[in-house]
């Protein structure tokens, strides 16, 4: 297992290509949840994540001669760019495996940096199968995402500059998936805060972490589901089971609609953009998952900001809905001309505001003369929603509200 001084060594290298990430005091959240918290900005990583700080570390503990065979790593993302970047820093070759349905601006991404992709698999388990036999049938150097101790080590690196700012935070707070940062960070915190609780924070749809950690044993899932993609891991590694068990206090557990709330807080109150997997701790947070006192001093690690947009767009929509700044409504009016003009001077009067309209009149399960008009509209709270509800009844609008 490595130590302290594994990450204090690491730490040197990995700042030829990554940057000390912002750390600060968030009053927002810390006023919301009763803690005195602060976040690690590892969204704003170079690759946008911090899996570089791991990968480089890696590449960069390798003998010359190894890096002459070029390396070979799997992954859907964050770690396919960390190792892209380090191999392209040492002027190396690099082979990343990524699935079929991995995004064409992901893919884009790791090209940027000089390495060869290669598409394989529908999911990361079958693409991480492949590169594993195409690192061996190469003679090629196989990268880890997470069960490598020079890995571990840097991603640790980031325990250092958390404690740099914060001297002994009640509670760490760390995304968990494969396990290499908790792992890391966990070393580095224990050696040199030991009263500090590493937390870490997994998601619902992907728990293969959590069940072992309270078994004391690995455990395996048979699928995940999450869109925290960046922790979606279906296994459980032994290596980083070993750590967490030794240096982990707790691991708890949020679902997709927390991590969706946290991501859209994050965004609105403190104008981060953070991947689901980053966002966990946030989401532990505000939706008071902790039984720590009040006052507490509470880091909460944002671990990444690479964020599909297709995703964040339906956060957001979800968002707007959820908190009645907007609705939308199916409603029945009668076929003939004016009718459409009655109901938008009345959404007029009501102060809301259309942003999109549509209009059907063949749909079967509509009595001939009527029509459906399929409404959304900007709202200013459940106040506005309401008043707007009763003034459509009171003129004799059927309608139906969508969720």
């Amino acid at each position: 297992m490595i130590t302290l001084t594994d990450i204090q060594r690491a730490h040197r290298e990995v700042l030829k290509v990554a940057v000390k990430t912002p750390f600060s005091y968030a009053p927002k959240l810390s006023e919301a949840t009763g803690y005195k918290v602060y976040l690690k900005k590892e969204n704003l990583q170079n690759t946008g994540s911090f899996k570089i700080r791991g990968a480089f570390n890696k590449i960069a503990s390798l003998s010359e001669q190894e890096r002459e065979r070029g390396v070979v790593a799997a992954s859907a993302g964050n770690h396919a760019q960390g190792v892209a970047l380090a191999a392209n820093y040492f002027s190396i070759s690099a082979t990343i495996v990524m699935p079929e349905t991995t995004p064409l601006t992901k893919i884009d991404g790791v090209k940027s940096y000089g390495a060869d992709v290669v598409l394989h698999g529908t999911n990361y388990d079958e693409a991480y199968a492949y590169a594993v036999d195409y690192a061996r049938r190469m003679g090629r150097i196989f990268v880890h995402p997470f069960a490598d101790d020079e890995v571990i080590a840097g991603q640790g690196t980031i325990a250092l500059e958390i404690l740099e700012h914060c001297e002994a935070p009640d509670a760490v707070l760390v995304p968990v998936g494969g396990g290499g940062l908790i792992s890391g960070i966990g070393v580095a915190i224990k050696a040199l805060s030991p009263r500090t609780r590493v937390v870490g924070v997994a998601a619902a749809g992907a728990p293969a972490m959590k069940l072992s950690f309270d078994a004391k044993r690995q455990i395996d899932t048979l699928k995940v589901r999450t869109i925290a993609d960046g922790i979606a891991v279906r296994d459980t590694s032994e290596k980083t089971l070993e750590y967490i068990l030794k240096y982990v206090d707790d691991i708890i557990l949020v679902d997709d609609e927390e991590i969706a709330n946290a991501i859209l807080y994050l965004l609105e109150k403190q104008k981060l953009v953070v991947e689901g997997a980053g966002a966990v701790g946030v989401a532990a947070l505000i939706h008071d998952k902790l039984d720590l006192p009040a006052g507490s001093k509470i880091v909460s690690l944002l671990s990444g900001g690479n964020i599909d947009v297709t995703m964040l767009s339906v956060i957001i929509e979800k968002g707007l809905l959820k908190s009645y700044r907007k609705m939308k409504l199916v409603v029945t009016l009668v076929d003939k001309p004016g009718s459409l003009m009655l109901l938008t001077q009345i959404l007029k009067e009501a102060q809301a505001n259309i942003v999109q309209i549509g209009y059907d009149r063949t749909s079967l399960d509509l009595k001939f003369g009527d029509a459906y008009v399929s409404i959304a509209l900007e709202t200013k709270g459940k106040e506005h929603q309401e008043l707007i509800k009763k003034m459509l009844e009171e003129h004799d609008f059927r309608f139906e509200e969508k969720h």
